[in-house]
C-alpha cells in the first residue's frame, strides 16, 4: 500500500469565524499601521530608485564578489551592489562584474578622483581588474521607475480584480482586492519598518505574491461557489467554513512547499537574493493568511445572492467548469 503523507486531515471542521473579530481586526490594524510605516519611516529605497553610477569591470582572473566587496566597505560609498554578469559569448579567461554605487550626495555621478580610489582598491584584490564603462542614473530617471514601479503593482491589481469579477462575481472581486491590498501593504510596511533595501527585485517579488496569493484566493472562491450550489439553504458562514476546510489540506501543501524551497534560498542563497527570498517568504505567510481569514470575511459582510434562477449563464459556466478544476 502506497504511502501518503498527510499534513491536514481528511475531514476537518476548524470554525474559521470563532474569532473572526480578532482576525480580522487585526488584519485591519496591521494594513492602516503597514500604510502608515513607509510615510512616516520612509523606504529604504536602493539604488534603482535613488540613482547611482554602474561600474563595469573585467579581469583575466576568477572573480571573487565577496573580496571585491570587502575592498570597497572603507570606501564609505553607501549603498553598493556587485553582481557577476554570465554570457556564454564570454572567453575563458574573461570575467565581467557590474558594481552599481548609490548616487552620493546631489551629484548625478561619482567624480574622477572616487573612480580612482575605487580601482585602486580593487587593484588590490585583483591585480588584473580593468574598468570597461562608467555609467549614471539621475534622480530624475529614479523618479520615474519609482512611479512605473507603482503602476505596474497597481495594474496588476486591477487586472486581477477584474478576472476575478468576471470568473465569479463582483463580491468576491471585493474580497480579493481586500486580500491583495493587505499582501502588498503588509509587506511594504514590514521593509519600512526595518529598513531593509527597496530596489526593483522586491516590485518582481510583490508582483509574484500578488499572482500566488489570488492563486489561493481562487481555490477558495471557486470551493464556496460550489458548495453553495451544494447547500442550498445552509447559512453563507457555515459554507464558508466547509469551504476552506475541504482547501486547507491544499493549501497547507503549496503552502509548506513553497516555504520550504523559500527558506532554503534565504538560509543558503547568498546576499544578492536574500531582501527578495524574505519578500517572497514573508508574502507567501500573509497571502496564505488573507486567502483564508480575509477575503472570504469581506464576502460574508458584503452577502452574496443565492437566488439565482436555473440556467443562469454564470451557473452554466460553473456546472461545466467547475468537475475539472483543481482543487
Amino acid at each position: 500500500m502506497a504511502f501518503r503523507l498527510k499534513l491536514v486531515p481528511d475531514h476537518t471542521t476548524f470554525d474559521f469565524f470563532k474569532h473572526a473579530w480578532l482576525t480580522f481586526g487585526a488584519s485591519a490594524v496591521a494594513v492602516v499601521i503597514s500604510l502608515i510605516l513607509p510615510v512616516v519611516m520612509g523606504l529604504n529605497f536602493g539604488i534603482d530608485f535613488r540613482g547611482g553610477t554602474t561600474i563595469r569591470t573585467e579581469s583575466t582572473q576568477a572573480l571573487d564578489v565577496g573580496a571585491y566587496r570587502k575592498a570597497m566597505a572603507p570606501l564609505g560609498l553607501g549603498d553598493v551592489a556587485i553582481t557577476e554578469v554570465f554570457d556564454p559569448n564570454f572567453r575563458a579567461d574573461q570575467h565581467v562584474a557590474m558594481i552599481r554605487i548609490q548616487a552620493q550626495g546631489d551629484t548625478e555621478a561619482i567624480t574622477p578622483e572616487t573612480i580612482g580610489t575605487i580601482e585602486t582598491a580593487l587593484k588590490a584584490v585583483d591585480p588584473a581588474v580593468t574598468f570597461v564603462s562608467t555609467e549614471s542614473v539621475g534622480p530624475k530617471v529614479s523618479g520615474e521607475l519609482i512611479w512605473t514601479a507603482i503602476w505596474s503593482v497597481l495594474a496588476a491589481t486591477a487586472a486581477i480584480v477584474v478576472y476575478v469579477w468576471v470568473r465569479f462575481e463582483w463580491q468576491y472581486s471585493i474580497g480579493a482586492l481586500a486580500a491583495l491590498v493587505h499582501d502588498v501593504a503588509l509587506t511594504v510596511g514590514l521593509f519600512a519598518l526595518f529598513q531593509l533595501k527597496f530596489d526593483l527585485t522586491i516590485i518582481a517579488a510583490l508582483l509574484t505574491i500578488l499572482g500566488y496569493s489570488i492563486n489561493d484566493t481562487v481555490v477558495v472562491f471557486d470551493r464556496l461557489r460550489e458548495n453553495l450550489v451544494k447547500y442550498k439553504t445552509m447559512p453563507l458562514k457555515d459554507v464558508m467554513n466547509i469551504s476552506v476546510n475541504e482547501t486547507l489540506s491544499r493549501t497547507v501543501m503549496t503552502s509548506g512547499t513553497t516555504l520550504i524551497a523559500l527558506i532554503s534560498l534565504l538560509v543558503l542563497g547568498g546576499d544578492v537574493i536574500r531582501n527578495f527570498v524574505f519578500a517572497m517568504t514573508w508574502g507567501v505567510v500573509v497571502g496564505t493568511y488573507s486567502s483564508v481569514f480575509v477575503a472570504k470575511n469581506i464576502v460574508l459582510f458584503i452577502g452574496l445572492d443565492r437566488n439565482k434562477k436555473p440556467g443562469d449563464p454564470s451557473d452554466k459556466f460553473f456546472t461545466e467548469g467547475v468537475a475539472n478544476a483543481d482543487h
